[in-house]
């Protein structure tokens, strides 16, 4: 198992992104928020993602995998090693990762994630739409007669 893995498998869930936040550090999000990272160079860890408090409690009783450092009250896991959980294993985790952060995001921005990705044409013309049908239709006032 390897960072490219890691990289196919996180981006392989919708809308997933990546971004080097800090230098040297890989971090995958969905809507701005993360939900796994892993730094590109040797690092005290290797990978950290969220865990639900059953799966948090469950894993850090195994060796190899710790509380993650500075995300750990937010219930984080990070492994010490490449072989501390299986890819088999990894995978289920990692995505479940993902969907506990999209299971916290305000439900338009859940929606949205669910949609197709509309182009930016699409977008700009259904705004002008949107602005077009919502104005009331402009009346002249009547001047009171004498």
């Amino acid at each position: 198992m390897n960072i490219d893995w890691i990289r196919d498998l996180c981006l392989s869930f919708p809308r997933a992104t990546e971004e080097e936040v800090w230098t040297d550090d890989l971090t995958f999000k969905v809507a701005g928020k993360m939900f796994a990272h892993t730094p590109l160079i040797p690092a005290r860890v290797w990978l950290s993602f969220k865990a639900s408090p059953e799966k948090f409690a469950e894993l850090t009783e195994r060796p190899g995998i710790i509380p993650a450092p500075y995300l750990a009250r937010a219930q984080w896991v990070a492994l010490e090693t490449r072989d501390a959980i299986p890819p088999q294993e990894l995978a289920p985790l990692l995505r479940e990762s993902y969907d506990m952060v999209v299971a916290k995001l305000p439900r338009k921005t859940r929606e949205a994630l669910q949609s197709p990705k509309p182009s930016m044409r699409a977008q700009s013309s259904s705004r002008t739409k949107s602005k077009r049908s919502s104005r009331k239709p402009s009346r002249k006032k009547k001047k009171p007669s004498r």
